[in-house]
């Protein structure tokens, strides 16, 4: 189903993992040890190899306030080290990378220095209304940067993006057969509002009857109880904040045994769909 060829190894087990960064040198949060950042980054990228995941996908999910548009060089080298972390710790699994809050032009760079299997964008078409103002898509110059780049990585594309409004809403079945057959996305991700929010399954269903043939998805909120809701329009979860728990009164880490009980309800469900 997935348009870019090696993309399908994720099918097999349709769940990404995520990889949020602690700050990286030059946000706020910042805190001046690069040898800790990676050892996040590994840590949890094991964790969630260890749990079962299909790919693992790298964010600078911690460098808040988020640049609109384009990041400065130092985040895009912090990222591209994190992420060859990961890659190494996770054992080969496919890699994705998400430059926040729209960098998908360094995002690309990333990919193609390590040959990553995906990329996330944000806004990818139209225009959304956000904390850092308004976002517009650039997909012309995201399709052209990809073939020269890195010409197999696929293009992950948000919908209606979480933290945002759509800047002159139009149905969602429109919007994403734009985000499809007009911006050309390999993938598109339904959200639910904010980090951790549930998608409305009612917006994913109005998006698969527009768009059948197309890989759709769950982009946020997504856990081990409520993956149901989902079966059978969506064919993939991408996850990170129900997989975390508190260690020792510190930062929330992946935690391999969610991960494991995550993917076994996502396999469960999806077999019994197909029932």
């Amino acid at each position: 189903m997935w348009t870019r060829k090696r993309f399908e190894t994720v099918l097999s087990t349709p769940v990404i993992g995520m990889v949020h960064l602690l700050p990286l040198p030059g946000s706020p949060g910042w805190g001046g040890d690069m040898g800790a950042v990676l050892a996040a980054a590994r840590e949890d990228a094991a964790a969630l190899a260890e749990g079962g995941v299909g790919a693992v996908m790298v964010e600078n999910y911690n460098d808040i306030p988020f640049f609109a548009g384009e990041v400065p060089p130092e985040t895009v080298a912090a990222v591209t080290r994190a992420s060859a972390e990961v890659q190494a710790a996770c054992g080969g699994l496919p890699l994705g990378v998400n430059v926040l809050r729209n960098d998908v032009r360094a995002a690309l760079g990333v990919a193609a220095a390590l040959d990553a299997a995906f990329v996330r964008v944000n806004v990818h078409t139209g225009a959304a209304v956000t904390d850092q103002g308004v976002l517009q898509g650039r997909a012309a110059e995201t399709l052209r940067a990809r073939r020269a780049l890195a010409p197999d990585t696929a293009i992950l594309a948000d919908l209606r993006v979480k933290h945002a409004s759509p800047l002159a809403p139009r149905p969602v079945a429109e919007e994403a057969g734009d985000l499809r057959r007009r911006g050309l996305a390999d993938a598109v991700i339904v959200t639910g509002p904010a980090t951790g929010d549930a998608a409305d399954p009612a917006e994913l269903g109005a998006v698969r009857a527009e768009l059948p043939d197309c890989p759709l998805l769950i982009g946020s909120g997504a856990s081990a109880d409520n993956l149901g809701r989902y079966l059978p329009d969506a064919d993939g979860f991408i996850v990170g904040t129900s997989l975390k728990a508190s260690r020792d009164g510190g930062r929330p880490r992946i935690d391999p045994g969610r991960v494991r009980t995550f993917v076994s309800a996502c396999m469960d469900s999806m077999d019994k769909g197909l029932q």
